[in-house]
């Protein structure tokens, strides 16, 4: 069994958005992941196989980019997208692929170089409202949300964005909220929650 995000507690509390990064390091809980490699969906849940995500297109707030991989960096902090790039938009390649079984995360800033970035409107997604990832291996997972929040980034909910679900979800991080000057950084995060739509044979 892999211990992977559900194992870990992932306080990533997304900056870069604008300004200085801030990024957090991820520490162990010891907590089993519900998920293993090669885990078999339980019965009606829809995925697919993994395969590297290249772009994704949110119809709702007129986002469109190609997804670059993140990793994490030498002191073990997730790395952003360049703010100095902010239509960017890039998917953290130690979680699942969007549309294989378990939580994949997508991470934009909300704006950087005094330009709108490519999460500008995140804020305004809503239960219902559609995303799509095209893979590479020529597929297309769509999702449909199912839970908008901002958060102090204080309180980021990392076992709820990153641990292990039962199902293929999606997860979109972007900054929000107030802008802290002297921290360079928004104090609030907005994530969406996403569950794949089950391909249509």
């Amino acid at each position: 069994m892999r211990k992977w995000l559900g194992g870990v507690v992932l306080l990533l509390a997304l900056a870069g958005c604008s300004g200085q990064a801030e990024q957090q390091q991820p520490a162990a809980t010891g907590q089993q992941s519900i998920v293993e490699d090669n885990a078999t969906p339980a019965k009606g849940v829809a995925s697919l196989p993994a395969s590297t995500p290249t772009e994704i297109v949110i119809p709702k707030i007129g986002a469109r980019s190609s997804l670059i991989p993140l990793g994490l960096n030498a002191d073990q902090t997730i790395q952003v997208p360049p703010v100095d790039q902010p239509m960017q938009a890039g998917w953290y390649d130690k979680a699942r692929t969007p549309g294989e079984l378990g939580p994949a995360v997508i991470l934009g800033h909300v704006d950087g170089k005094k330009k709108p970035g490519i999460f500008f409107r995140l804020k305004e997604m809503a239960v219902g409202d559609e995303v799509s990832v095209s893979r590479q291996d020529g597929t297309t997972a769509h999702f449909k949300v199912t839970h908008v929040e901002q958060i102090a980034k204080k309180e980021f909910p990392s076992e709820k964005v990153y641990g292990d679900t039962y199902g293929s979800e999606l997860r979109l991080i972007t900054c929000g909220g107030t802008f802290d000057h002297a921290a360079h950084s928004y104090k609030d995060n907005i994530i969406v929650y996403a569950t794949l739509v089950p391909p249509t044979s």
